[in-house]
């Protein structure tokens, strides 16, 4: 929100595909229960969070790192009054998994075993990653982030168990979630969607809950979030992207997504495009990419430079605003 101190900026970095960005200072933002498709390695400076975790909430000070696996229910809020300061990495886990792969003896699916971890050397990895992309140092980048993650697996890493559907229960979930997704501009009602399955809305909704970890209004909210980032990611104006998957208007849209990326959808698709605009000048002869950018120093349109990102670092936008 504008004038309370939250900053935010989410963002990609060309050289480190597979990977989304954060840096943040958060004072009473808080985190709905929400989902990755991705990992998260938050790295903790000031402050404490606190999420919502495994049945449980987790702490998280300075010099710790919040663990999150893909697909895994949490949420998120300040943990003292003065909020909380963090950069975060989020590969994905085929990133994950190749790093596992290369550097560690985990078999199987590679993810973390505790959600928390105090590991100083670590946060300042995370830190060194975001420093370094945001330098354009790709080299630096991409070898930190793989430091890092080696790191992190050999301490707290382990190989995920498998979700083997077995119950009746967690069938008639499964087939609840397939219609949710087919549906989700225009899901139907519990009692509906729970009749369609030959069960009751009860217990559609303890099964839903029990297998994906909240009940199936929440599960959908937060998938139309993730298909909504794809749709800003493809080059979809937020307001479409908004009806598109179920959401009323561009503001219902605001109101979710900045509740589960941490950013709002404006702010997020713009660091996306800056990041096509970048792979796209790298392709270009090298001439035409020097004149470009001898024009863009002449009339002083592009954003910060490096340098000026470096001290204090860019957290983007206030947390809470928004602007087609």
């Amino acid at each position: 929100m504008a004038g309370t101190g939250e900053r935010a900026r989410h963002w990609q970095y060309a050289e480190l595909p597979g990977v989304d960005l954060l840096r943040a200072r958060y004072i009473r933002k808080t985190f709905v229960r929400h989902t990755h498709e991705n990992f998260v390695i938050a790295a903790i400076a000031d402050g404490v969070e606190v999420f919502h975790h495994g049945g449980g909430d987790q702490y998280a000070g300075a010099g710790a790192l919040a663990l999150v696996n893909p697909d895994t229910p949490h949420t998120g809020r300040a943990g003292v009054p003065e909020g909380w300061r963090y950069g975060a990495v989020y590969p994905s886990p085929e990133v994950v998994a190749d790093i596992a792969a290369e550097t560690t003896a985990i078999r199987g699916t590679p993810g973390f075993v505790r959600p928390v971890l105090d590991d100083p050397y670590a946060v300042s990895l995370v830190h060194q990653v975001l420093r370094a992309a945001d330098e354009g140092n790709a080299l630096a980048a991409d070898t930190l982030l793989r430091v890092a993650v080696t790191r992190l697996l050999r301490l707290n890493g382990g190989a995920l168990p498998q979700r083997q559907v077995r119950t009746a229960g967690a069938r008639i979930a499964a087939r609840a979630r397939e219609v949710l997704e087919e549906r989700m501009a225009e899901p139907p009602t519990l009692e509906t969607l729970a009749g369609n399955l030959g069960t009751s809305p009860f217990a559609l909704l303890r099964a839903f809950r029990e297998v994906y970890g909240m009940p199936p209004h929440a599960w959908l909210t937060d998938a139309r979030v993730r298909r909504a980032r794809r749709l800003l990611d493809a080059g979809t104006a937020p307001a479409e992207a908004a009806v598109a998957v179920g959401f009323t208007d561009q503001p219902h849209l605001n109101r979710h997504f900045s509740r589960i990326v941490g950013v709002p959808p404006g702010a997020y698709q713009r660091e996306r495009k800056n990041v096509q605009d970048a792979a796209r000048r790298l392709h270009l002869p090298s001439d035409v990419w020097q004149n470009e950018q001898l024009a863009q120093t002449r009339t002083q349109t592009y954003g910060p430079t490096a340098e000026e990102g470096r001290t204090p670092p860019s957290y983007g936008t206030p947390s809470g605003s928004e602007s087609p």
